[in-house]
């Protein structure tokens, strides 16, 4: 029953095929999210002892009943929420390729065709950030988290040179890093599982606009310098996750050269910026980090998930990453390729690069420019129809992530009320988007706009889903 018959694979496909078209006609229609209820979905399950096999069409439309009524629907264009898009055509048929030839990325010689698509897209898109893409390396990732931690070991290995084979234990002094009060928290687990602990992970406050304070950041290296620590690097962020403000990258860039720190881009999702002339100024800076981490699968809407660690020094990841075996394939020996298990934290893993070279291959640059265009467009119409409802504005940036309050409520910032808001525009079904904090002393509604689909009449009903909200 593994592999099913002619017939029964042919009848399995198209059923599949009408499921995710039907999905594709109808999710704008849906009601954004579900209702939460635990006891009813293990109820679902509970017959599931897995002792009497299904047939293929009930296996299937239990999965596509199941996904229909039971999760936040991320393709909605009504979707205001985290950094989840609605995929790509090209990238759901690269996904179902992928799964059907199942290429093996730990040897390059087991795939060949697959490790240069993606060593092709690392320079293409190294090119587009500023790098020089004959002294680039990088590899695909599961995600920005996989990227960032990446980047913390290769910051460590550049910077420590006994940490490669005596680990921290070997170090004169104590290793900090530095992320700001709005970098992505993958930094404390990274530093975790790198051994350093979260003491060592300086977080440093931000400015006016949530940027990181780089003088702030000047004064704590100086600091911990004379307290003994041992500071080697420094993230800059290009979008945080709850406003999408980028950090002043060349005074970052700058600081961490005097300092002689690693310079970090965390770069997850606005980094697509570079893509489109008008926004790429604001990411000024960028091409002078020494890694950075992007995420295809937020603004470029590829399928889950599609990270990328990009760095300007070529040895670093084999000096991190590199090992030897017995058992792997040397069939490429001399030939002047890198096997990617030699220089990526994974070994093996999916094929994760041909979903977003076959959406770049058929929208080209000016389709994600033009794509990219329209959404940033369509947070400067939210931000204007906010402002004459009330609605106050509270984060800087020219990226589609709107963070505001309520003006015309006394309560209108506080974090019960923002909550509330939030609650029943997703109860209502007509949008979903979330709450979160700049600073601990600023709760926001957060809108983001990553839907290629997202037109002025969803703007328009996320905004009177707003107002009807503030009225109940």
């Amino acid at each position: 029953m593994l592999k099913l018959d002619e017939n029964a694979r042919r009848e399995l496909w198209q059923r599949l095929i009408e499921a995710i078209e039907q999905y594709h006609k109808s999710v704008a229609t849906m009601k954004v999210a579900p209702t939460l209820n635990v006891e009813e979905l293990r109820a679902l399950l509970a017959p599931f002892d897995f002792n009497r096999p299904l047939g293929p069409g009930e296996a299937l439309d239990f999965a596509v009943e199941g996904l229909t009524k039971y999760q936040v629907h991320t393709p909605h264009p009504r979707y205001f929420g985290l950094f989840n898009p609605a995929p790509t055509t090209m990238g759901i048929a690269a996904d179902a390729l992928v799964a059907a030839f199942n290429p093996q990325l730990a040897a390059w010689s087991h795939s060949p065709w697959a490790v240069e698509i993606e060593r092709h897209l690392i320079n293409a898109f190294a090119a587009r950030f500023g790098y020089e893409p004959e002294q680039t390396d990088g590899t695909f990732c599961s995600g920005g988290a996989e990227a960032n931690q990446t980047a913390l070991l290769t910051a460590l290995t550049h910077h420590f040179p006994q940490f490669e084979k005596r680990g921290l234990r070997a170090l004169p002094a104590q290793p900090v890093l530095y992320i700001s009060a709005q970098s992505h928290h993958s930094f404390f687990k990274a530093a975790r599982f790198c051994g350093l602990g979260t003491d060592a992970v300086r977080e440093v406050a931000t400015d006016g606009q949530f940027r990181m304070d780089v003088e702030q950041l000047a004064a704590q290296i100086k600091e911990d310098r004379a307290n003994g620590s041992a500071p080697f690097m420094a993230v800059g962020t290009a979008g945080t996750t709850s406003g999408g403000v980028i950090d002043e990258l060349a005074k970052m860039a700058q600081l961490a050269d005097d300092e002689k720190l690693w310079f970090h881009v965390d770069a997850a999702w606005g980094g697509a910026a570079v893509l489109v002339p008008e926004l790429r100024e604001a990411v000024g800076g960028i091409e002078r980090a020494d890694s950075i981490t992007f995420d295809a699968h937020k603004w470029l809407s590829i399928p889950m998930a599609a990270g990328m660690y990009l760095t300007r020094h070529i040895d670093i990841l084999s000096r991190a990453c590199r090992i030897t075996t017995d058992y792997m394939p040397r069939d490429a020996a001399g030939m002047g390729i890198t096997d990617p298990y030699t220089h990526s934290i994974q070994w093996s893993r999916r094929f994760i690069g041909l979903k977003l070279f076959l959406s770049l291959a058929v929208a080209g640059w000016k389709g994600y420019e033009e794509t990219l265009r329209h959404q940033a467009a369509m947070g400067n119409l939210l931000r204007r129809q906010l402002k004459d409802n009330d609605w106050e504005i509270i984060n800087q940036t020219p990226l589609p992530t709107v963070c505001f309050t309520d003006r015309t409520r006394p309560e209108g910032r506080s974090s019960t009320y923002l909550e509330s808001i939030a609650r029943t525009v997703v109860a209502l079904g007509k949008a979903w988007l979330s709450t979160t904090r700049l600073n601990p002393e600023a709760p926001v509604l957060r809108a983001c706009l990553t839907n290629y689909d997202t037109q002025p009449d969803d703007v328009a009903a996320l905004v009177s889903a707003l107002n009807e909200a503030r009225n109940c």
